[in-house]
């Protein structure tokens, strides 16, 4: 299969080959595509070495499927053109994923809206992705009425820039600065712009992507996102008022069989999820399962992924493997 990665110099395209190559993608020939300042790199894949090549030279190429960590702008433009020359497109950015002629997939929970017909396919905001491979079960069995999202979130999420800064300011060292305020020892209250509303983007992103991938805009829900000085991954403190009532045994057993879910939850042993147990794996960690006593058919959970990996490039990855099995690509 002839694959182009699009921002494969990047933080998430450099995971994205790293999973490739551990999932053993089937792979004849890979296409790194970068920006122009980038066009001539070379990158090592599998023990070859490619030229990265600039995106108007990869839609003639033609490959068979095209993975986009580029950037919604670079998206918008691109996607389409190599949808025209055949290829699918699966986009890690913002800019499809609310269009209604696109579909928003998380494989665990609804690759099966998929069809060969769908040449751009969105892959939902990290913060999303995770809490839903979680909650969808819950869904499902039980019925979900309102979430109230609580979510800390890695410096990854924001990429190379806020490493370096957390990193300089961690020695001591002046430096460009990502964020309006240190990240270093400090949580900011502020991911991705602020709307009219006083909700930021990564806020809104979680309420609206929740009710297209769920199929339901009748859950009630209400989001804060905080940036914190972590690199391992993103956290979640999630309130769920489920429709009907489920005892915490019912909810960890079901979780227990649900597929990208590892249950974390023993408080006699301090066991929960972290962020650093969940840097470089795939899977969704859940943990502190509890009843709220304050409202009827209400749980607390803690709900933590790395951010880069299921909430980026595995899903990524992961929706590109279904299509193969279908042999949609």
């Amino acid at each position: 299969m002839k694959v182009a990665v699009v921002g494969a110099t990047g933080m998430v395209g450099q995971v994205m080959l790293k999973v490739l190559a551990e999932r053993n993608f089937s792979i004849t020939e890979l296409i790194p595509v970068a920006s122009e300042r980038s066009v001539g790199k070379k990158i090592s894949f599998g023990g070859t070495s490619y030229t990265v090549v600039g995106l108007a030279t990869a839609v003639a190429m033609k490959a068979d499927v095209a993975l986009f960590s580029a950037g919604g702008e670079a998206s918008l433009k691109w996607a389409p053109k190599f949808a025209e020359a055949g290829t699918t497109v699966i986009d890690n950015s913002s800019a499809w994923r609310m269009d209604p002629s696109k579909k928003l997939i998380v494989p665990e929970i609804n690759a099966s809206e998929l069809t060969p017909k769908d040449k751009i396919i969105a892959n939902p905001n990290c913060s999303t992705i995770q809490m839903l491979v979680a909650l969808a079960p819950l869904q499902k069995n039980f019925g979900i009425g309102r979430l109230v999202i609580s979510t800390y979130q890695s410096i990854t999420g924001t990429g190379v820039k806020a490493v370096e800064q957390l990193e300089n300011e961690y020695q001591g060292k002046k430096g460009e600065m990502a964020y309006p305020y240190p990240i270093h020892r400090n949580a900011i209250p502020h991911c991705d712009v602020f709307q009219e509303n006083g909700y930021t983007k990564e806020e809104m992103k979680l309420i609206q992507e929740t009710h297209k991938i769920l199929g339901d805009d009748d859950i009630r829900i209400t989001a804060t996102a905080v940036r914190i000085p972590v690199v391992g991954g993103h956290s979640e403190s999630i309130n769920v008022q489920l429709k009907k009532d489920a005892s915490v045994f019912e909810v960890q057993s079901l979780l227990n069989q649900s597929p990208g879910v590892t249950v974390l939850d023993n408080p006699d042993t301090n066991t929960y999820p972290m962020p650093i147990y969940a840097e470089g794996k795939d899977e969704v960690f859940v943990g502190r399962i509890r009843k709220d006593f304050s409202q009827e058919n209400s749980l607390n959970m803690w709900i933590v992924s790395d951010n880069l990996r299921k909430g980026a490039a595995t899903n990524t990855i992961q929706i590109a493997e279904f299509l193969a099995s279908k042999g949609w690509i």
